[in-house]
C-alpha cells in the first residue's frame, strides 16, 4: 500500500487506468519531469503492477489488473480481520 502513498505515483496508476501511455504521455498530463516519471515507472515495474511493451521508438505501459486483483483480495481480507478484531481486546497482563 506504500506503493501508491505517493501522489505523482497514484496519479500514474490513475492514468494507466485508462489506456496505455507512454512517458512522453505521462509527462505531459502530470507535468512531472521525465526523471521523475521514469522513477515511479521503475517502482511500479518492479513491484509488478506495470509492464512494459516497446513500440518503435517509445515504450508503451500498462496496468496489469491481475497484480491489482491480488492487492484488492488483500485489502479484503484486511477489512473483514479488522472488522473481526472490533470484538477482541487482549487483556494486559
Amino acid at each position: 500500500m506504500k506503493l501508491f502513498g505517493d501522489p505523482l505515483r497514484a496519479e500514474i496508476v490513475r492514468l494507466l487506468a485508462r489506456e496505455q501511455m507512454c512517458t512522453c504521455h505521462l509527462v505531459d498530463d502530470t507535468g512531472a519531469r521525465q526523471s521523475t516519471i521514469s522513477h515511479h515507472l521503475r517502482v511500479l515495474r518492479e513491484a509488478g503492477f506495470i509492464s512494459a511493451e516497446p513500440r518503435g521508438r517509445y515504450t508503451y505501459y500498462r496496468l496489469r489488473p491481475e497484480a491489482l486483483s491480488l492487492l484488492t483480495v488483500g485489502i479484503a481480507n484486511l477489512t473483514a480481520q479488522a472488522h473481526h478484531a472490533q470484538a477482541i481486546r487482549r487483556p494486559c497482563v
